[in-house]
């Protein structure tokens, strides 16, 4: 059973109490440099210090709970101070004064677009003006909007579900250097592939999706932004374009994997981010438009599937069966609002 410890934060070890059922296992920050990196893996609510204990995040509710890589120097450097006092299994709530959590709003906000599978640079200025400019910049959510105007202590209730050792675990793209996301994409990609032929379709689609964030960051160190003022690689470039052609065979693979479980918008934008850039993808084409054919899109379908002919004649035969299944789900469709227009005006 998990029990809760209210604690304030304060620089050093907090004690932890002994849990039932679980391994003892305090990591001492100094400590760090002898064990290497170990990976706490925790669920984390943020609660504002009022009198309703306003909540504003709760990652229980996210698809993944929280990693953390212990010395990785983290943007939040408190949670790292804050597992470093648990033990596994342990449940403890935290009162952190304003100068331990003034990044969370930033923290917060790339957690929540990497919670609903989104670029959690997506949408940034990037800035040498220091945290005063932030202030006159939205963050895409009102409650981080207000409390990165209005700075104050923060009350982390932490579940910490385990604790791997140095060498046992894959780190998160996030948390990988340059060399070790290059070298994770084709493992992954491997990976995916196998998963894929054995019908784990979601587990495949998250290691297409993992590979694809490891290559995005690689892509995003290449194309920073400076104000308005584009610095470093550009799209176009041959290192940016190297990048890109390791990206689309990975993105092609995760659209197959959204079409299987009926994710038909998320293939129309992926899909249409690829043609984009390269009109003429065969697969591209033909993945888009057997997702028109899916939301009634009958007519872009038809424009997709006859382009993916032209390109490659070899699909006629394909092509011609999904305009066949097409047909035959539009003249149902075209009965069934029949007879649900009979049935209104009788």
């Amino acid at each position: 059973m998990f029990q809760t410890q209210p604690r304030s934060f304060q620089p050093g070890m907090i004690h932890s109490g002994t849990l039932q059922g679980f391994r003892e296992r305090n990591i001492h920050l100094e400590e760090l440099s002898t064990v290497g990196q170990p990976k706490a893996t925790f669920h984390y609510r943020t609660l504002l210090c009022d009198d309703k204990r306003t909540q504003l995040d709760d990652s229980s509710t996210r698809e993944k709970p929280m990693e953390l890589i212990i010395g990785k120097k983290f943007k939040l450097p408190v949670w790292e101070t804050i597992i470093c006092s648990m033990k596994e299994g342990e449940v403890a709530e935290f009162l952190c004064d304003t100068p331990h959590v003034i990044e969370y709003p930033q923290v917060s906000r790339s957690l929540r677009r990497i919670a609903a599978g989104e670029d959690p640079r997506d949408g940034q200025r990037h800035c040498c003006g220091g945290i005063a400019q932030l202030h006159d910049h939205s963050l895409g959510y009102s409650d981080l909007d207000v409390l990165q105007k209005d700075p104050q202590p923060l009350i982390f209730v932490i579940t910490l579900l385990k604790i791997e050792e140095p060498g046992s675990y894959r780190q998160d793209a996030w948390a990988m250097s340059d060399e070790e996301k290059l070298g994770a994409v084709p493992l992954l990609h491997q990976e995916g592939n196998q998963m894929y032929k054995e019908g784990n379709i979601p587990e495949a689609a998250a290691k297409y999706y993992e590979a694809i964030a490891c290559l995005k960051s690689l892509q995003m160190k290449r194309h920073l932004f400076h104000g308005t003022l584009h610095v470093g690689e550009q799209p176009g470039s041959p290192d940016w374009i190297s990048l890109d052609t390791k990206i689309t065979p990975l993105l092609l693979n995760y659209c197959q994997c959204k079409l299987l479980e009926g994710e038909y918008y998320q293939v129309l934008e992926h899909c249409s981010s690829i043609l984009n850039k390269y009109s003429d993808n065969v697969k591209a084409l033909f993945k888009r438009g057997r997702a028109h054919a899916a939301v009634w899109n009958a007519s872009e379908a038809e424009q997709d599937f006859s382009r993916a002919v032209e390109l490659d004649p070899s699909l006629a035969p394909l092509v011609a069966k999904e305009l066949k299944k097409l047909e035959v789900r539009l003249s149902e469709k075209a009965e069934e609002d029949k007879a649900r227009f009979r049935g209104i005006f009788k």
